[in-house]
């Protein structure tokens, strides 16, 4: 399998980042392709998609260290289930799927042309090995059963965040950490509320606790 691209996003780092993509649409990505595939003529057509699915290589796992059985994050860690039932890391390819919509596409003096995407669930840097449009009529299926992440409306957390905290951020960039900070970056089973957690975005430090359903931003610093 070939490196065909290469992602930009605000996360350099796992954690804080949404568990599926599309859910959070403020989140903005651009995608890079390597020097070989900078050809205009690979992208004629795509713009008349409004979403792409992208393939990727997971940055861990996978390989020799992969296992039958996982503990989803979505029940709480404490429950196994199928690999092949899962979108876990951990699986004899590591390789992701993800929907995102194509916010445009940008021809560069330095890049080629690149594409600007949003609702990416995107570590960045990491690599992307194809890239497909996104086609209505055969992709989507809305009485689809979703097993046991059929819940896509879990409660979210009660954000507080003071605003000269947010202050240091691009205006742009703002709505989007709120967004994911509702959504609960700890991972599933962790949740002392004396614990303060940290996360790295769009060149910030995030620190936080949550107690009775409420997430408390304590810190946001330049990295």
């Amino acid at each position: 399998m070939k490196t065909i691209a290469k992602i930009r996003t605000d996360f350099s780092t796992k954690f804080g980042i949404p568990r599926q993509s599309g859910l959070i649409e403020e989140l903005k990505g651009t995608i890079i392709f390597e020097p070989t595939y900078r050809n205009a003529d690979a992208l004629r057509g795509l713009e008349d998609f409004s979403h792409i699915w992208i393939i990727w290589k997971f940055s861990t796992g996978g390989g020799e260290s992969w296992s039958p059985t996982v503990r989803p994050p979505k029940l709480g860690g404490n429950i196994k289930m199928g690999v092949f039932a899962s979108r876990s890391p951990f699986r004899p390819n590591p390789v992701g799927l993800s929907s995102v919509r194509l916010e445009s596409i940008e021809h560069t003096e330095n890049y080629g042309t690149v594409l600007h995407v949003s609702g990416a669930d995107l570590m960045d840097g990491t690599e992307i090995l194809d890239i497909k449009p996104y086609v209505p009529y055969s992709d989507c299926h809305p009485d689809a059963s979703g097993g046991f992440s059929k819940d896509g409306n879990a409660p979210k957390l009660n954000v507080e965040c003071a605003e000269e905290l947010l202050s240091p951020l691009p205006p742009e960039k703002r709505t989007a950490l709120i967004k994911v900070l509702e959504l609960d970056p700890r991972p599933a089973y962790q949740e002392d509320e004396k614990r303060i957690y940290g996360f790295a975005f769009a060149g910030f430090e995030v620190k936080f606790t949550v107690a009775d359903n409420t997430l408390l931003v304590k810190e946001i610093t330049k990295e």
